[in-house]
């Protein structure tokens, strides 16, 4: 069941090309995410650098659907988890998972799903909708990366130095993520 809900390559059967092509949008989803994560801006005052492969997730959920989306976050964490440098500024290992900004990475599998969740329920490539789904996944990746930052920051300094600084930007990303969107025929 957890394979099915997380792994789209193993939610259908083996027969026919349709699991390779999955497998092959998961892990180009994965790439798309660890090559966003290049372009990232460390802060002097927080532990949270400014990047993008956070908005690129939220595009995959909207795009490719809960489960390849949330498979494509998956593939992109453990790759990172294993050493591979795909984290923002090339960072790598579970040091990161566990530390400061871990929280952030799972925000993304869940932001991604829900995104995605939500684009599906739509039952349309309604660009308000996939809008208003991507908002939803910030707020879900803001909710996961700030319980874990405040446990290393404490509660009182949390939203000054996990959210307040990157909501700007992150609007100026959605955005252009909905730039991207309705490129992709999203009405």
């Amino acid at each position: 069941m957890l394979r099915q809900a997380f792994v789209p390559a193993l939610d259908t059967t083996l027969e026919g090309p349709s699991w390779i092509r999955n497998l092959f949008i998961v892990l180009g989803g994965s790439f798309l995410i660890a090559l966003f994560a290049r372009i990232a801006i460390p802060l002097p005052f927080s532990p949270v650098p400014l990047a993008l492969q956070g908005t690129v997730c939220l595009l995959l959920g909207a795009v490719l659907g809960s489960r390849r989306a949330a498979g494509a976050v998956l593939v992109y964490i453990f790759q990172g988890a294993i050493g591979l440098p795909v984290f923002a500024l090339g960072h790598a290992g579970m040091a990161i998972l566990l530390g400061p900004r871990g929280g952030y990475l799972i925000g993304y599998l869940l932001g991604a799903y829900v995104t995605g969740y939500l684009v599906e329920r739509s039952g349309s490539k309604n660009l308000r909708q996939a809008g208003l789904a991507m908002v939803i996944g910030n707020l879900l990746i803001y909710l996961c990366g700030l319980s874990q930052l405040s446990l290393f920051v404490g509660i009182e300094r949390v939203f000054f130095l996990g959210m307040f600084p990157f909501i700007l930007g992150d609007c100026f990303k959605l955005f252009a993520a909905c730039r991207v969107l309705k490129a992709l025929k999203f009405k």
